[in-house]
């Protein structure tokens, strides 16, 4: 069973990688978001416990979490492997997903970070636009309006949410990045972790990805076996 773990910064492009590289490999990608709003939709006993925290606007427990994911690593069509996708945060939690994933046999195959420098996820973040009649999206540079500061489809005023400001992102990404980089490390130290270039264009940036868990005796689940 490959256990495939993605890592990258919040607009690294790891959330556009890991669709193409669950469908490039014949395994599915596991998001911790989606598990807790799938076990609380259909109302599991670890759905619900789950729930009194995410209403109480607390963090799930690491416990619940890695419990999760090893039921969901346990439907038949995980038996060939999963991608994590938002799952480890923290070393803890890679510690606790080690310990979890030992009792079963198995372990992490590799942990792949999307490499992209702070100032230039800052740049991709903060150059998102809404307009302020229908909530229509731009950005400065992948989609621009035509006409700077006005809506294409509505003629409103752009304007960007407090979230979007450069000064506001580098603030999140200096606390995001700290417990990123003890994942990165616990990787390291494990010897499982590949990097590669998040700057370059999506399909080099995929075939790199590709390139590295081959690496890491990582491959596609031929047909039949998945």
């Amino acid at each position: 069973m490959n256990v495939v773990v993605l890592l990258g910064a919040p607009g690294a492009g790891k959330g556009t990688q890991a669709p193409l590289l669950a469908a490039r490999l014949g395994i599915p990608v596991i998001a911790t978001g989606d598990l807790f709003r799938a076990a609380v939709r259909d109302g599991t006993p670890l759905g619900m416990e789950a729930r009194r925290y995410m209403d109480a606007g607390q963090l799930v427990p690491d416990e619940i979490t890695v419990k999760l994911l090893l039921e969901r690593i346990s439907r038949p069509d995980a038996k060939a492997g999963v991608i994590l996708d938002g799952f480890p945060r923290t070393a803890v939690q890679a510690a606790a997903l080690d310990e979890a994933l030992a009792g079963r046999r198995e372990q992490v195959s590799a942990a792949v970070l999307v490499d992209v420098p702070t100032e230039e996820l800052v740049r991709r973040m903060s150059g998102r636009w809404i307009c302020r009649g229908a909530g229509h999206p731009y950005h400065e540079t992948s989609s621009p309006p035509r006409l700077e500061g006005v809506c294409d489809l509505d003629g409103s005023e752009l304007y960007q949410r407090v979230d979007d400001r450069p000064e506001t992102i580098r603030a999140r990404m200096d606390q995001q990045l700290g417990a990123l980089e003890q994942v990165i490390e616990h990787y390291r130290v494990a010897r499982v972790l590949r990097t590669v270039n998040g700057l370059q264009d999506i399909t080099i940036v995929a075939d790199a990805i590709d390139a590295a868990l081959a690496d890491a005796g990582v491959t596609p689940v031929v047909a039949g076996q998945g």
